[in-house]
């Protein structure tokens, strides 16, 4: 079923479709379908979904294993379900096992795992976004040498502390990500002005801690080759935010690619730009992990590419 906005009716339960988004018709055989994992990290146990490659019309080469993406969900208290969403089956239905990451603060599994991520954001999200990687390659679903990682927004945000602070990860796609810190002591949307004190601590007091945690002031640290992708009307995470990061790669001649979508905001709406997102994402894991997308995807120019 397509998502629809509807109103209820709580007396009669009577439910109104109001609007309902265009329906998709595909081939079901393609979609790989979820499962649910527990897995042990620093703090606890973490949660995900994970999704293994299905396509009816390819397997890979016997004893290979798949390449894994890791998506951090924004929020950053937000939390994934197993909802049909077609972005992650376009991955696994091009060879990639794919594993949604409840980290710790994601919402949904009690009060205490809630409160793991007030003061570690940038700590708990990529340690638990590290251990489902471990995880999965213990149980043979993923090749240790391939692993992926992305997210939008505060997704963005881990994955590149992921990519800074680990030495986990391959490669990672930063949609809209948040690479400094500091500037949103003063500059963010009302609802989320003080979000960050919660988060990290409460600014100006903290202020070297939010510093610290901040990829962009120790991008000296990234070796791994990086995606950006960004909404030139962005007010939530500005493109000033993107441009700080993919100032510091060039500066240090770290593989990377940069993305601007004219007329983008805080998550893409726009058809051709979901779709061309997600073509770079490929076009770019394929040539950083040395394959050959069965797609004719558009060119994508990757800076610092050894053998680009």
């Amino acid at each position: 079923m397509s998502a629809q906005v509807v109103t209820l009716d709580f007396a009669t339960r009577a439910v109104d479709v109001l609007r309902e988004s265009e329906q998709v018709e595909f081939d079901a055989s393609y979609l790989s379908e979820p499962r649910a994992i527990e897995f042990p990290t620093p703090g606890g146990h973490a949660y995900g979904f994970f999704y293994p490659p299905t396509n009816p019309e390819d397997e890979a080469p016997t004893g290979e294993l798949p390449p894994l993406l890791v998506l951090i969900h924004c929020g950053p208290t937000s939390v994934v379900t197993p909802e049909l969403v077609l972005e992650k089956q376009y991955f696994s239905s091009r060879g990639f096992a794919y594993v949604d990451v409840n980290y710790g603060g994601s919402t949904g599994y009690g009060r205490r795992f809630r409160d793991l991520l007030y003061g570690q954001w940038g700590v708990v999200d990529v340690e638990d976004a590290v251990a489902a990687t471990r995880y999965l390659v213990e149980q043979g679903l993923a090749d240790p040498a391939r692993l992926l990682i992305d997210g939008g927004s505060a997704g963005g945000w881990t994955t590149l502390c992921a990519l800074t602070f680990t030495d986990a990860f391959a490669a990672g796609a930063s949609y809209y990500g948040v690479s400094d810190l500091e500037p949103f002591a003063t500059f963010t949307h009302k609802f989320e002005l003080k979000y960050t004190d919660l988060l990290v601590g409460p600014w100006p007091e903290a202020a070297d801690l939010w510093r610290e945690r901040s990829p962009v002031r120790h991008a000296e640290r990234i070796s791994k080759p990086v995606l950006i992708l960004q909404g030139d009307e962005d007010e939530v995470v500005p493109p000033s935010q993107a441009e700080l990061i993919v100032a510091a790669l060039e500066e240090r001649a770290i593989p990377h690619a940069y993305l601007l979508f004219e007329g983008e905001q805080h998550g893409f709406r726009r058809s051709e730009n979901i779709a061309r997102s997600l073509e770079a994402e490929l076009t770019f894991y394929g040539r950083v992990l040395g394959f050959d997308p069965a797609d004719d995807l558009p060119t994508l120019d990757i800076r610092h590419l050894p053998g680009a």
